[in-house]
């Protein structure tokens, strides 16, 4: 029984002190908008309840993997401030930030359609972008002055999913299908190498 104890311990303590935790990346999804701050609304569809879908769609999808955490700026009709937001990633220092948010044109009916990218004045920032314009199709990229990009010290990306006063991006933004075919292709584009 000793030789076993003398066998067993060195190995436990071997296998104990060796093991290290996943190191995960962390990821951050900011679903735009929330509770009082509807953004915009078409036919009582709000893009704060797209982004959303998206995002927690987005964290579901993601749980398959090991190299990546999804941390979300908010995960429910609830609104942090910008500041809140900009202050939680800051301290969390990800790889990465995807803002989702959903564009609407002036007009009742947008002839206009498809997503659009904002980004910082970063080289990490464009080439995010430009590998989820790849992903999604050819857009619209460019920098511009938005608090979440601006303040934000990790590379960053604004994605804006489509027109909500657009009939086809409506539908598809606000369907189930479309709001995990949309996630699934972020999921794809946090994983690539």
């Amino acid at each position: 029984m000793n030789i076993k104890k003398l066998v067993i311990a060195p190995l436990f303590a071997i296998a104990f002190f060796s093991f290290k935790p996943i190191d995960k990346k962390i990821i951050v999804i900011d679903a735009g908008h929330g509770g009082n701050d509807m953004g915009a609304i078409v036919d009582g569809i709000s893009e704060k309840q797209i982004v959303l879908a998206v995002a927690s769609n987005i964290k579901k999808l993601n749980n398959s993997q090991d190299n990546y955490e999804i941390v979300l700026t908010r995960d429910s009709d609830n609104f942090p401030t910008l500041s809140d937001r900009t202050a939680m990633i800051n301290k969390l220092n990800p790889e990465m930030v995807i803002s989702l948010h959903v564009n609407r044109s002036p007009a009742k009916e947008s002839a206009r359609k498809g997503h659009e990218i904002f980004t910082q004045n970063s080289d990490a920032s464009k080439a995010l972008a430009t590998k989820i314009s790849n992903k999604f199709g050819e857009c619209y990229i460019g920098e511009k002055n938005l608090h979440i990009l601006r303040e934000s010290k990790a590379p960053a990306v604004l994605v804006e999913l489509g027109f909500l006063n657009n009939t086809e991006d409506r539908k598809y933004l606000s369907s189930e299908t479309g709001q995990k075919e949309i996630a699934q292709k972020f999921v794809e584009i946090i994983t690539e190498k």
